[in-house]
Formats: structure tokens, C-alpha cells, sequence
């Protein structure tokens, strides 16, 4: 493995997970430059002094700037989501992509790092699932199909091009500077409408932002990596029920009981989607199919072969890093 300085190329470096691969390549001694859209909020990498690419992932001449002189890019752009059409996700996730996957050719780059989700895999209860298991031709929501086809095309890149690419999947992101997931699952908390589908007890295939960075690293500097795919979680046993009773307990907040019973919740997302789609509703129902999976299934992933291909292990545990998380939400102290 090298530890030399090297200049990545970051996307989607004003997001979650972008935002904190340049922070810790940074803080390793490595060069960074960063692809940021005009109207993103860039404050922090002016603070750090990152150059900036102005751009997206759209734009074939603002992608060659970024990857011009690279040694290394990590791909954590994407558009997520649990609602809108498959084309909408296609055209950022997957053509965009190519776009980037082109210019990292050209630019000969040494190592392509491609964040994907867990969410490739089949839309079903999972116990142990690994890299052996093939991803579902037809995903249950267009972003997850998006993402089974971003890794298709990355992959394709590293065999037919021979373009050096690594692919890591991680399950549900969190941590510090979450402008999404956190924030919502807050309101919905305060709000009291949050509900449990089930008991609450399935797995919940979660990844700390700084556990998954290190990750990134990994299929970074190891040799081995080159056209392999790594499943990536905090590696113990968290319970959709203790992911949400830690971060209300952390806010201050009572713990949620209401619950809606599983084959209920299951007919309900399918039926509200349905009608949803049939409005043609921009904005996603309160039950759809992707919530489902997300808070129905049980969500548990092998991520044995990133402990013995990569060394992964993860920095942080649970208990931690969702204390960490939670910092900047925690209630005001009284008195």
C-alpha cells in the first residue's frame, strides 16, 4: 500500500460522504481538488482550501479539469432518493457517470474508487448476504436499479479499459453534517408520527460517514481491490429499534412506540405508490416501497471479504459514532 501524497479528484464533495473524503484527505497530506456545482454551498472547502472545479457531473470539460493530473477518484456523487422516474436517476447516475469514467481513461488515474449502496442487492430480507450474491436485475425503486447499473458500467470500465476501478458499498450513511436523513427522522420524531414497521427489531444495514471513508482508503492504496465490489457497515448487530431509540434518546426525545404490523405496512406501500405514480406525484407518498425496505426488511450484510481483502475494520462502533452524529442536533442544556 502507498502512502504518499497523491491528488484526488473528489465528486460530490459538498455532500455527506465527499465532504468527509476530503476532510480526512486532507488531514492525510493529500492534494485535493473537488467538483462543485455554482450553487452548492462550498464554505467549508474554502475553509480547508480545496481547489474547486466549478461544474457538474454533466459537464464532460469541468469533469477533464478535475481529473487532469489525479492520481486517484473517488465518485461520491450521486442522486438519490426514494422517488422519481428511472430516467431522471439514470441520467446522473449511470450517464454522467460514463462521462467520468471517459475522463479518468484519459487522464490515465490510477485508482477509481466508486461509492454504489447496499441497496443493489434483491429487495428481500437479507442474513449474512455477500458479494457472491449477484445484484437485482430489477431493484424495488429507480435509484437503487440506478446504482445496479452505475456499477455494471463502472466494472465494465475496469475490465474492457482496464481502468483501475474499485467499487464499495455501504448500507445506510450517517454522521456529522447530514443534511437529510438525520434532520427528517428528527422532525418526525418531535412530530410523534414515526412508526416502527413490525417490531422494529430487523437489522439495519447502517454505515458511519467516517467508517465508510475509511473504506474508501482502503480500496484506494490495496492493489487487491482492482475490480472487486466490498459490502461496507459499521460491522455489529443495529437494529432499526436501536438506531431510532439512540437518536431520540440522544435529542432529548421519548422513544417511538407506535408500530404498524409488517404485512399491513407491506400492502400499504404498495398501494400508496401505486396511486402516487398514477397522480403523477413529484414528491414521495409518507409510505412507498422504498421506506418499506428500508424500515420492513431485515438488513443484514457480510462484510467479511473487506476484512480479509482490505483489512477493513471499522474505526468506529455504533454507540460512538452516533453519539458523534447526533453533536450538532443534541437539545440545548438547561438552567
Amino acid at each position: 500500500m502507498s502512502t504518499s501524497p497523491k491528488t484526488i479528484f473528489v465528486t460530490g464533495a459538498t455532500g455527506l460522504v465527499g465532504g468527509h473524503a476530503v476532510e480526512e484527505a486532507l488531514a492525510r497530506g493529500h492534494r485535493v481538488k473537488a467538483l462543485v456545482r455554482a450553487s452548492s454551498d462550498a464554505r467549508k472547502l474554502d475553509e480547508w482550501g480545496v481547489e474547486k472545479i466549478l461544474g457538474d457531473l454533466e459537464d464532460a470539460d469541468a469533469l477533464a479539469r478535475g481529473v487532469a493530473g489525479a492520481d486517484w477518484v473517488f465518485n461520491c456523487a450521486a442522486k438519490v432518493g426514494d422517488w422519481g422516474t428511472l430516467a431522471e436517476f439514470r441520467r446522473l447516475n449511470v450517464e454522467a457517470l460514463r462521462l467520468l469514467l471517459d475522463a479518468a481513461v484519459a487522464a490515465k488515474v490510477r485508482r477509481f474508487v466508486h461509492v454504489s449502496s447496499l441497496g443493489v442487492y434483491e429487495g428481500r430480507d437479507h442474513f449474512g448476504t455477500d458479494e457472491a450474491t449477484p445484484p437485482a436485475a430489477d431493484s424495488l425503486d429507480a435509484y437503487t436499479r440506478s446504482k445496479t447499473e452505475a456499477e455494471t458500467l463502472a466494472l465494465s470500465y475496469c475490465k474492457e479499459k482496464g481502468l483501475p476501478v474499485a467499487v464499495v458499498r455501504p448500507g445506510f450513511i450517517y454522521g456529522e453534517r447530514d443534511r437529510t436523513v438525520l434532520p427528517k427522522l428528527l422532525t418526525n420524531l418531535r412530530r410523534g408520527t414515526f412508526a416502527y414497521f413490525g417490531s422494529g427489531e430487523q437489522a439495519l444495514n447502517c454505515i458511519y460517514v467516517k467508517n465508510l471513508v475509511h473504506g474508501i482508503f482502503l480500496a484506494a492504496e490495496n492493489p487487491d481491490a482492482v475490480g472487486e465490489v466490498f459490502n461496507l457497515t459499521d460491522g455489529e448487530p443495529v437494529s432499526k429499534r436501536r438506531f431510532v431509540g439512540s437518536v431520540a434518546d440522544l435529542a432529548g426525545l421519548p422513544a417511538p412506540r407506535r408500530k404498524i404490523p409488517l404485512k399491513l405496512a407491506k400492502f400499504l406501500a404498495t398501494v400508496v405508490e401505486g396511486g402516487a405514480r398514477l397522480r403523477g406525484r413529484k414528491d414521495a407518498p409518507i409510505i412507498n416501497k422504498a421506506r418499506y425496505k428500508f424500515l420492513g426488511l431485515h438488513l443484514d450484510y457480510s462484510i467479511e471479504k473487506a476484512r480479509r481483502v482490505l483489512g477493513y475494520s471499522p474505526p468506529y462502533g455504533f454507540d460512538e459514532a452516533i453519539a458523534r452524529a447526533m453533536a450538532e442536533h443534541a437539545p440545548a442544556p438547561r438552567g
